[in-house]
């Protein structure tokens, strides 16, 4: 017993949502911050906001050069050390991501993604042939000596 009459209790076993793998869902933000609740509010704002930028910035870079998806996660993993659904979505895609990753590593799922691949090679240097036999190579700047 602690003292002041509270239950001896770890910090990371008793958290807010009920967390089972001892790592709890809710605010990151250092005690100092959340014992105050304007400054918490103004600091789930700060990090919404900034979250919010470089998600957006992610989605910019999907159709642009650029590593949108990863980008993206890093606003959700921003997101994250503040909001409990972000930290539900993020637990939810490293899940499923794994389970791709297990999937993946399957021998049958392998040979049939191997022999796909090997298809579409196949065609797509066939047709790269037929229209290089029809039309020839043409390069796209004309070079004449003058």
């Amino acid at each position: 017993m602690a003292p002041d009459g509270a239950a001896d209790e770890t910090p990371d076993e008793t958290t807010e949502g009920g967390a089972q793998d001892g790592q709890g869902l809710g605010s990151k933000a250092p005690e100092f911050i959340k014992a105050r609740r304007a400054l918490h509010l103004s600091w789930q704002v700060g990090v919404f906001v900034i979250g919010l930028a470089v998600v957006v910035a992610g989605i910019i870079m999907l159709p642009l050069p650029g590593p949108g998806w990863v980008v993206i996660f890093g606003g959700m993993a921003i997101w994250a050390t503040e909001f409990v659904w972000a930290q539900l979505v993020l637990r939810w895609t490293k899940r499923k991501v794994t389970e791709a990753a297990q999937r993946a590593l399957d021998p049958e799922v392998r040979r049939r993604n191997i022999v796909l691949t090997s298809i579409g090679l196949v065609i797509v240097i066939a047709l790269v042939g037929v229209y290089i036999w029809k039309f020839g190579v043409v390069m796209p700047w004309k070079i004449k000596d003058q």
